[in-house]
């Protein structure tokens, strides 16, 4: 058995059943290792993005780590945008990234570079192995740091002479960390900022917004009153008709500044205290009240579900609430299409335990609040803010949850980032819909554009942000990468479209045209 053999047998163990790759010829040995290992699932994709987004999508779906392949230091640094969403999802993740031999470094042969230097601001955990037999246990401390509650991107490196050298075998499993707990102090002073009487609010993000521990919000907002709001974009909401209803906060910080306006007491459990996205002239950065008490009860490494259950339990709650979202349906739209026309045939077909990732953008803030009363379901969006993350996501979220139908909401301008996710849905034979809304403008730029106080913007400026010359193809694109697809340009072709597209087991694509 040589390196890369004991360290795929390792994280197989340790459970890391799937490895999305892209790699070169430094992990030859672990592509081998892969093709041994009778269990270990192996995923081509075309681009480095696709596949670290996709381990990205894996993760949050089964609450376990995929790994990835990647190629050296060029490899990782093609992969880090999704990783950084990873990272901000707090998804488990384990990357591989080969590196050349430890005794050819010397040469400064062209794809050497800093690893390790190019990997620390995309992961939580970094290390390079030092011998073959240290490959397999650092491959089994790599899928414990993964593991570490909610989630962690850990990034495992490997010379390329340690996978083909000859080692002793497996490395025993490290078992993870159990996630602390919010200390009995601070579930005392949450308890008495929700009874105080004063405007209030539970805001949520991460492990708090899975149904369980949403359960017990609604506990508490029964007994208090206190709002349930949550972060812009989440990892891993789960919501529709039955679930707990969650205020969603605005993007835009001054809406989101009046959202919050007269809280006076606010408890945050697994989010920290809002921020706007960027800075602008003259708009604040700080979005909670300036005279709110601020009370971080539980931060996102911090078991969400025990923080609000005990706390729950704290102020006498009642073991059932009123807080489930009611179902609701928008009524059938017609003419041309739109976004609302988008939400409406969504909500109507939607199965339940549906997968949305959403990567809408502008799309989005009109398909989102009109799909709260829809089938329950999982609804995953873009947490560190860098695009191109929602195909890939798609494809990890298929591969974890093979039963549910997964369903991309995908602007047109970020789906080019990693297009090629069509293809390798295509090649695993994946059950995702992916709904391209082409509005051929790099919509939301325009909007900022005005924001930060860029006025009267010439030809030249809005040139770079218009998608139409020359106008992109998707029905022909998606055909191109194996994915069945049609075009709709009224609210009724798009209703016959969707169904028909979520009635099929399989992949297909259904473009949206917005203009």
């Amino acid at each position: 058995m040589n390196g890369a053999d004991a360290l795929i047998e390792t994280l197989y163990t340790a459970g890391v059943k799937v490895c999305f790759a892209n790699p070169g010829t430094s992990e030859m040995q672990l592509v081998a290792a892969i093709d041994k290992h009778p269990d270990m699932r192996g995923v081509l994709a075309l681009f480095e993005g696709v596949v670290t987004g996709a381990a990205d999508g894996y993760g949050r779906m089964a609450d376990a780590p995929a790994a990835t392949l990647l190629h050296l230091g060029p490899g990782f640094a093609n992969g880090a945008a999704n990783l950084h969403n990873a990272r901000r999802a707090r998804t488990p993740v384990v990357n591989l990234v080969g590196d050349h031999a430890t005794y050819h470094r010397e040469f400064d042969a062209p794809l050497t570079s800093d690893v390790e230097g190019a990997a620390r601001p995309f992961s939580d955990w970094v290390k390079t192995s030092s011998s073959p037999d240290a490959l397999a246990a650092d491959g089994a401390e790599a899928a414990a740091q993964a593991m570490r509650y909610p989630g962690a991107v850990a990034t495992l490196i490997a010379p390329a002479n340690f996978a083909w050298e000859e080692a002793k075998g497996a490395a025993p499993v490290i078992t993870p960390d159990a996630a602390p707990r919010a200390s009995a102090a601070m579930i005392d002073r949450a308890a008495a900022a929700l009874k105080s009487g004063e405007a209030a609010a539970l805001f949520l993000g991460g492990m708090a917004l899975r149904e369980d521990a949403l359960h017990e919000a609604g506990r508490i907002a029964e007994a208090t009153g206190a709002r349930i709001l949550c972060e812009t974009f989440t990892s891993r909401l789960q919501r529709g008709a039955g679930r707990v209803a969650v205020e969603r906060l605005p993007y835009f910080a001054e809406m989101a500044v009046d959202y919050l306006a007269g809280l006076k007491r606010m408890v945050f459990v697994g989010a920290r205290p809002p921020v706007a996205f960027f800075a602008y002239p003259g708009k604040p950065g700080w979005l909670s009240p300036a005279d709110a008490e601020i009370v971080e009860l539980a931060d996102a490494r911090t078991d969400a579900l025990h923080a609000l259950r005990a706390l729950a339990d704290r102020i006498g709650a009642p073991k059932t609430h009123s807080k489930a979202q009611a179902p609701f349906i928008p009524p059938k739209m017609s003419g041309k299409l739109d976004p609302a026309g988008v939400a409406a045939a969504l909500a109507e077909l939607c199965p339940k335990d549906a997968i949305i990732v959403d990567e809408a953008v502008t799309g989005g803030m009109a398909i989102y609040p009109m799909t709260m009363g829809m089938a329950p379901h999982d609804w995953l969006s873009v947490t560190g803010g860098a695009i191109g993350q929602g195909l890939p996501n798609g494809i990890g979220a298929a591969i974890a949850r093979p039963d549910q139908k997964v369903i991309c909401l995908q602007a047109d301008g970020s789906a080019m980032y990693t297009v090629q996710s069509l293809w390798t849905m295509a090649r695993e034979k994946l059950d995702v819909t992916t709904i391209i809304l082409n509005n051929a403008s790099y919509a939301i730029l325009n909007i900022e554009l005005a924001r930060v106080g860029a006025s009267n913007p010439g030809p030249k400026a809005l040139s770079l942000l218009d998608l139409s010359n020359p106008m992109i193809d998707w029905v022909e694109l998606s055909h191109g990468m194996g994915v069945p697809a049609v075009r709709a340009t009224t609210a009724e072709d798009f209703r016959a479209a969707l169904k028909e597209a979520l009635e099929i087991k399989g992949p297909r694509l259904v473009e949206a045209d917005l203009r």
